[in-house]
């Protein structure tokens, strides 16, 4: 019965706190992208990927773009994007 006391009083005492949370930090609206010149493929087996901007705690900085070799299988290439969940969220370029 003890335990069970000093279990609740600590989960008390967790819920207490987390309620005690600052909120999240707000982030400044992502730029629009920049224009960039892409160069011509160095091979049959790439896709461009186009830079993106990214938040590094304090500002949005640019990530040039670059080609990335294609999937072995037959994939769908995505481009990354912006995705707005809460926060601006950036969901890197992929294979699917």
């Amino acid at each position: 019965m003890k335990w069970i006391l000093v279990g609740a009083s600590l989960f008390m005492i967790g819920l207490g706190s987390a309620q005690a949370q600052p909120p999240p930090p707000t982030y400044a609206p992502v730029p629009p992208p920049r224009y960039e010149v892409v160069p011509p493929p160095p091979g049959p087996r790439v896709v461009w990927e186009p830079g993106h901007w990214r938040w590094d705690g304090g500002r949005y900085v640019w990530i040039g773009g670059h080609y990335v070799e294609r999937h072995h299988r037959p994939m769908q290439w995505v481009e990354g994007r912006w995705v707005w969940h809460g926060r601006w969220v950036w969901v890197p370029a992929h294979w699917r």
